[in-house]
């Protein structure tokens, strides 16, 4: 089975659980979907690393499609405040998901030929950024309710203290920067099966 293939069914994996397992609350800040979401950027490195950057979009727009089918399937399932997920969040996680996928294809690309970490880490802490901003902003922020008038987020916008000891924010920023350093831990641990995964690769081609 080839890389490209690998790595299809990989990023698949990780949306479908990832989707899954947000429904599931860990505290007051996090699910575990933020757990397993940040190894979809692991999967496209890897095939970048092996592959290039045209197989690694190839499965950044796979995962992308699964993602639209995961949000369709949703919208479907009506839980205990309506459907699980609603238009607001179906455009703000696909949108995330391609942009913050591509940038860390692209910054990749261009870092390649750096020292092995710098790839993988600056790809994955800039896509992860802008992935972060994007799905909490569109999905929750107040500023966004023109994607979807009738859907009432106003509970996202409610002041709470950061992270529960911080200034009073709104209630979505505290999600937002609890997910992001999720994000950037998983990407920091995921550094060692990436250089793992490419030692392996040298020692079959040397």
């Amino acid at each position: 089975m080839n890389k490209l293939l690998l790595g299809v069914i990989a990023m698949a994996i990780i949306v479908v659980a990832s989707n899954i397992l947000v429904q599931y609350p860990i505290g007051q800040w996090l699910t575990w979907g933020a757990f397993t979401y940040p190894f979809a950027f692991l999967v496209s490195e890897l095939v970048n690393r092996f592959e290039g950057a045209k197989a690694a979009r190839r499965v950044v727009y796979a995962g992308f499609a699964v993602g639209l089918l995961c949000s369709v399937i949703g919208t479907q399932i009506v839980g205990e405040f309506g459907p699980l997920v609603t238009l607001r969040v179906a455009i703000a996680s696909g949108l995330a998901f391609l942009v913050g996928q591509l940038l860390d294809v692209t910054v990749f690309d261009k870092l390649r030929r750096a020292e092995w970490w710098r790839a993988p880490f600056l790809g994955s802490f800039l896509g992860s950024s802008v992935d972060t901003l994007l799905f909490f902003s569109l999905a929750f922020s107040a500023d966004f309710i023109w994607i979807e008038p009738a859907n009432d987020v106003s509970w996202a916008s409610g002041l709470v203290p950061l992270l529960g000891f911080g200034p009073e924010v709104p209630l979505w920023q505290s999600l937002a920067l609890a997910d992001f350093c999720v994000k950037v831990a998983v990407d920091l641990i995921a550094l060692m099966p990436f250089r793992l995964a490419i030692a392996k690769y040298a020692n079959k081609t040397a």
